[in-house]
């Protein structure tokens, strides 16, 4: 039975080669592939040249903010360096994806912690996957922190399922000995749902609503 992979010969084999790396992407399928393999085909050497280049320049030049592990070309990140921003309310999310999706709403005038994933045992994923430590190490250290300023409060913006709440759990634990206020935003936001989907007003209710935990 075939997988739906080109024949032999039915594709010359740098088409088959470029087909199979969009595979390779999240969320495309083999006929979305070949699409985008006949888009750089038909693109002109130009188009063509500056997507290759961009590549190339994400993955020479973005790095983690050593502050807040969000997405960057330089540390600290804009949003860390922006003396503007409150530097003592630290917002924590999941992915760097979820800080995009909050700045959107243009509600949120503090800094941001990035944990990169969330607990999920099935996956093998623990605290000590995440960054939490640097969260932590950041709230008992200004000097850690965005601008060298106390933190006095960490706001929880995961993911309202199960695996956010359990992580949520987790960071207020390890910060139930210091002298911070933890809050989680309100439930603004629909139980299963993820950040990234969620529209602007909802997402900028549940900023202005957060509470205690």
């Amino acid at each position: 039975m075939s997988d739906g992979s080109p024949r032999s010969g039915a594709y010359p084999a740098s088409m088959v080669r470029l087909v199979e790396a969009f595979v390779q992407l999240p969320g495309i399928g083999r006929r979305s592939a070949e699409r985008l393999a006949f888009w750089v085909l038909k693109a002109s050497p130009e188009e063509a040249e500056a997507l290759a280049q961009a590549i190339q320049v994400v993955k020479r030049t973005v790095r983690h903010c050593d502050i807040c592990w969000n997405l960057a070309d330089a540390t600290p990140c804009p949003i860390c360096a922006d003396p503007r921003r409150d530097g003592g309310t630290v917002l924590v999310v999941e992915q760097p994806k979820d800080v995009l999706s909050l700045e959107q709403t243009a509600m949120f005038r503090g800094v941001f912690h990035v944990l990169m994933g969330r607990i999920d045992p099935l996956s093998g994923i623990g605290p000590e996957s995440l960054t939490i430590n640097d969260l932590v190490a950041r709230v008992r250290d200004p000097g850690k922190n965005a601008g060298g300023v106390p933190i006095h409060e960490v706001i929880l913006g995961l993911n309202p399922d199960m695996e956010g709440d359990s992580t949520a759990l987790i960071v207020a634990e390890r910060l139930a000995l210091d002298k911070v206020r933890v809050t989680r935003l309100a439930r603004g936001l629909p139980s299963g749902s993820q950040i990234e989907f969620a529209n602007r007003a909802a997402l900028a209710d549940a900023i202005a609503l957060r509470q205690d935990l």
